[in-house]
């Protein structure tokens, strides 16, 4: 592979499945960033105009309020959003693109934080100049704050959803027999969950038996914790065929829900 910038790289989790991934470039994630900024602005203006009351007993205490004010909002606004939204702001979510750790494990709070303080590095001097040049020079796109955080932003396209009809071995899906925790389920399941289940099943065949078995085990546990189903829904359903039906369920097949 080239050691210059790329539009997409491979991680391979220890199971031995392969995923390509697509990078987000600099200009879409400038477009991202502009929209948050609108956000950030909008907020600290509202916040800012309720602060000024103070400048009424002080105005030294009211200036100081909203300096602090725009600074916890500036940082926490990327903070918040991306742990809650699993790597995403609303410019994010918008533009389909989503920070994840580089190595394809899940994203920590830690992480989170750092990009998001060394934000107003990569800011510098004006314009997201520091941040930009970075990510334009960086093999995978990165901004000093991705570097430091041992993060990349990708992009997240719709999945492609015919790919589940090389899936349908069967018709019947013991989860739709609870057309209302399959319900609960479709909310619970996000989109990288969906894909990472979907990509599994669709090259299990290439997966040694061990590997194959550990896989799916790990992911039909994670799924099983999400939602809990009677013991007639899934008692004798092997891991593999569960996340089948979870896909299936996640993906409104078969009339569920």
């Amino acid at each position: 592979m080239s050691s210059g910038r790329r539009n997409s790289m491979i991680v391979r989790t220890p199971e031995g499945i392969e995923f390509s991934i697509l990078l987000a470039g600099p200009v879409v994630r400038f477009l991202a960033w502009g929209i948050d900024v609108a956000c950030i602005s909008l907020t600290s203006i509202t916040v800012g105009s309720l602060l000024r009351l103070f400048s009424i007993l002080s105005l030294d205490l009211g200036m100081a309020l909203i300096v602090l004010a725009n600074f916890i909002i500036s940082v926490g606004y990327g903070i918040c959003c991306e742990w809650f939204w699993r790597g995403q702001t609303l410019g994010k979510r918008l533009l389909r693109l989503r920070v994840v750790d580089e190595q394809g494990l899940r994203l920590q709070f830690s992480q989170v934080v750092v990009r998001n303080l060394l934000r107003i590095v990569d800011t510098l001097p004006l314009l997201y100049m520091a941040g930009g040049v970075t990510c334009l020079i960086s093999s995978k796109s990165q901004r000093l704050g991705d570097i430091a955080a041992s993060t990349i932003v990708i992009r997240n396209p719709e999945i492609s959803l015919p790919e589940l009809e090389l899936l349908a071995d069967e018709k019947f899906n013991s989860l739709c027999e609870h057309p209302h925790l399959a319900a609960r389920l479709r909310q619970k399941v996000g989109r990288d969950e969906l894909s990472i289940a979907l990509r599994a099943l669709l090259r299990r065949e290439e997966l040694e038996p061990a590997a194959r078995v550990k896989l799916f085990g790990e992911l039909a546990e994670h799924f099983r914790s999400l939602v809990k189903f009677p013991h007639e829904a899934v008692d004798g359903v092997a891991d593999e065929r569960y996340v089948r039906n979870v896909v299936d369920v996640v993906c409104k097949r078969h009339g569920c829900g």
